[in-house]
């Protein structure tokens, strides 16, 4: 057999050796091909339905066996009409590994081994879909298969087959090829499928490994700015001082340790951390890479070792940003104004509606005072990391351009700056507000009214409760009043209307600053750096597929709106290619890491996606819960359905329950935790509605492909930025939901997360004798 003429098989490949999988590596006489797809059906009605097709199939599959075999193989898969091929895929090696696995002949897989080991090209042969037939090729270490595949439009089976038909074997097969040895010459195969030709075969023949997208797309510079000069990342960053705002974030730690590893050239990476009360910062720093995960990588490359490598590459400079010349000291801030290259400034409050004086502190007032410190600087310039949903509730392309005074609501009068200035009017005002009188009795009123306050409170402690309850009305009011002010904009919350703001100060005010504003959609699990599967914290989707995974099972989106997810690691490599882009005085004002438009997952198939995950994890274990679980999907649903059907619905009933039995002499009634929690969901699934059910944006990532298109050769395997050739059906259910699972769903549910051998750096003494210092106070470097 030749495998060069297929446009996938190896260059240079001749000769292949086919092998019957019935019989001679599997103790079955068929391949059950729709056993394992009965539980995919999203509503009771269809998956009955669904049901009682197979069981029918299962009844009429003799006599139309009986009858024309190839004929009945098409008619037994008709019934996978309407099933995704992400389900297929997953419900496959599921089949593999519970049910075929278990069955596999010894003999005949010592057998395989042994032709492999000759080096013949194998090529397994199966009546199976191949959906099956790929996780038995892939464990049995086999690049190609012959099998039956279904045909998919917009990834859904149509229920036809495509290509060659793989039918049964016969009556006798069980008796007459039923042999370890699962060899098969080309003509024998032929006739034993009814082919036509041995080119019929051949053309059947597909690789075995899942297709991954990786569609390939032309770069087009519609306005003749093309640079024509090659980018280098590690020429343009050697010796380059850059200084890193908000390295105790997620984006800031997997940025800094993925440097450390990929460009040990830089000259130096200042870290601004901030003090917190007794806290300094180089102890922040150090209990950081004491702990965090991240940072393996780098303890597996250096050892003992990094901690010199550390001290020479890193220095904590104690600042806060929210302060004019970011906190520091005249002297390291004129050290740091002389010598700094970059800063790249991925500080900022991330919480969707916060206290609005924590909003403008962190994502305004920080950036325009960054903006600021690069002004004065000899030779620096900016990397500044906002977000995609600076866009707003609008629909449609999201360009690359950054539009001062912009608003979502289209205010034609609306002023950037202005608007700065009176949001902090707007606090000055609520601050006067809540030492009013008028306010203070009500709060009086509220602190002698609370049913654990003692009848006779008086005196300090009766100021004290009212000092608590001040603070609580104060960031309560901020919080709402930011929220209402961003509405009333076009933003859905306040994060997304104080990046925009300071998008806006950066774009007037940076006009004549090296200045690249980056802007990631959401952020989430990392693909390869460090690592495989990492994350930290209780980001977007934590909380979202968590609630897919317990008995909520209707979320209320848009199926057809494209959730824009990109992995951590693509976030920072496009980074540093901006970063160098910078360096060189070549960037562009705007860059969107985004997939929307690169790589599409919409939020249909991101739920299946979640569902499917959460089906592998509970298949493996054990109990009635999970066997409860795994047969559940979560689907889209409308808003009225939501309404009409989940939690909104149900938090009604259980509270119409509750004023029945409010009569009966009962604390506490057993529904109360169940209408907290339905009442916890309606909120958690109301705060997430923009990004789930409204707005569909598509954001456009030209720019930073541009870069990764002009790197030298030799650097893009390393330093390209490329979203294309994820793999949603991988990523979701092989790296992102487990990473999840492990690094976050333990916080969701008050767990610790699993344990770590401790790590610390004890203080080590270089040859001079003189204990290493780093940092701008004098502070000691611990090492490990």
């Amino acid at each position: 057999m030749d495998l060069s003429k297929h446009n996938s098989g190896p260059p240079g490949a001749s000769g292949g050796v086919y092998w019957r999988v019935e019989g001679s590596l599997l103790d079955l006489t068929t391949v059950q091909p729709v056993a394992f797809f009965t539980w995919n059906a999203q509503t009771f009605g269809a998956r009955m339905a669904r049901r009682g097709l197979v069981f029918l199939m299962a009844a009429l599959r003799p006599f139309l066996y009986a009858a024309h075999r190839g004929f009945a193989t098409r008619v037994v898969h008709s019934v996978l009409r309407g099933v995704s091929r992400d389900r297929l895929d997953l419900l496959g090696d599921e089949y593999f590994q519970y049910k075929l696995k278990p069955y596999l002949r010894p003999d005949g897989v010592l057998r395989l081994k042994k032709l492999q080991a000759s080096g013949a090209e194998i090529v397994l042969v199966s009546q199976g879909l191949d959906h099956v037939m790929r996780p038995l090729a892939r464990y049995l270490g086999v690049k190609w298969i012959v099998a039956n595949r279904l045909e998919f439009r917009d990834r859904v089976a149509t229920g036809r087959l495509v290509g060659t038909v793989i039918r049964p074997r016969g009556l006798f097969a069980r008796i007459t090829g039923s042999g370890a040895d699962g060899r098969r010459d080309a003509d024998r195969l032929v006739r034993e499928l009814g082919l036509a030709s041995v080119e019929e075969l051949e053309s059947a023949v597909i690789r075995a490994e899942r297709r991954a997208p990786g569609a390939e797309r032309p770069v087009v510079y519609f306005d003749n700015h093309r640079q024509t000069r090659a980018l280098s990342v590690r020429g343009a960053m050697s010796g380059k001082h850059v200084m890193l705002i908000g390295v105790t974030g997620f984006i800031g730690k997997v940025w800094l340790a993925n440097t450390l590893m990929d460009l040990p050239e830089m000259g130096k990476i200042y870290l601004l951390i901030r003090r917190q009360k007794s806290n300094p910062a180089m102890r922040r720093f150090e209990k950081m890479v004491e702990e965090s995960p991240v940072f393996d990588p780098l303890y597996e490359r250096y050892g003992r070792r990094l901690a010199s490598f550390i001290g020479e590459k890193v220095e904590v400079v104690e600042g806060d940003v929210t302060q004019a010349g970011l906190g520091f000291t005249d002297e390291v801030g004129k050290r740091l104004r002389r010598d700094l290259d970059l800063i790249i400034n991925s500080s900022g409050l991330t919480d969707f509606n916060p206290d609005l004086r924590d909003a403008l502190a962190t994502n305004v007032d920080a950036a325009v005072n960054v903006l600021e410190f690069v002004r004065e600087a000899k030779h620096c310039g900016l990397v500044h990391l906002s977000t995609c949903y600076v866009a707003g509730a609008r629909d449609g392309r999201v360009s690359e351009k950054l539009r001062p005074n912009y608003t979502p609501a289209g205010i034609t009068d609306f002023a950037a700056e202005r608007e700065w200035q009176a949001l902090h009017a707007l606090v000055a005002d609520a601050e006067a507000k809540a030492e009013s009188d008028e306010v203070t009795a009500e709060l009086q009123r509220q602190a002698l009214d609370k049913e654990h306050a003692a009848k006779d409170l008086q005196g300090a402690a009766l100021e004290n409760q009212i000092r608590k309850n001040r603070i609580r009305w104060l960031r309560n009011y901020l919080t709402e009043t930011g929220t209402k002010r961003a509405l009333e904009l076009g933003w859905p919350n306040t994060y997304t209307l104080t990046k925009s703001l300071a998008e806006s100060l950066i774009g007037k005010r940076g006009a004549d600053v090296p200045v690249a504003i980056v802007r990631p959609a959401i952020v989430e699990t990392s693909v390869e750096k460090p690592f495989t599967g990492w994350n930290e914290g209780i980001n977007t989707s934590a909380s979202l597929s968590y609630l897919l995974g317990t008995a909520f099972r209707q979320l209320p989106s848009n199926e057809h709106k494209r959730l824009d997810i990109i992995p951590v690691d693509s976030v920072c490599q496009g980074m540093t290619l901006i970063a160098a882009a910078v360096m060189e005085r070549r960037n562009e004002a705007v860059y969107q890491l985004a997939t929307s438009v690169t790589n599409p997952c919409d939020m249909g198939r991101s739920i299946e996606l979640t569902s499917l995950a959460h089906r592998k994890h509970y298949r493996a274990q054990e109990g009635l819960e999970s066997w409860l679980r795994l047969r559940m999907d979560a689907i889209p649903v409308s808003k009225t359905r939501y309404n009409r059907m989940s939690a909104p619905a149900q938090r009604a009933i259980v509270k119409s329950i509750q004023r029945i039995m409010a009569p009966l002499p009962l604390k506490k009634t057993p529904l109360a935790r169940t209408e907290r929690n339905l009442e916890k969901v309606e909120k958690l699934v109301e705060l997430f509605e923009p990004f789930i059910l409204h707005n569909e944006h598509d954001f456009v990532a030209d720019n930073v492909e541009k870069l990764s298109h002009a790197l030298v050769p030799e650097e893009r395997g390393q330093f390209g930025y490329d979203t294309r050739s994820l793999d949603w059906w991988e990523y979701w259910i092989d790296i992102h939901i487990p990473a999840l699972r492990r690094w976050t769903y333990p916080l969701i549910e008050g767990r610790p997360l699993e344990m770590r051998a401790p790590r610390s750096f004890p203080a080590i003494e270089p040859e001079n004798g003189e204990t290493m210092k780093t940092g701008t106070n004098g502070a000691t470097w611990r090492y490990s």
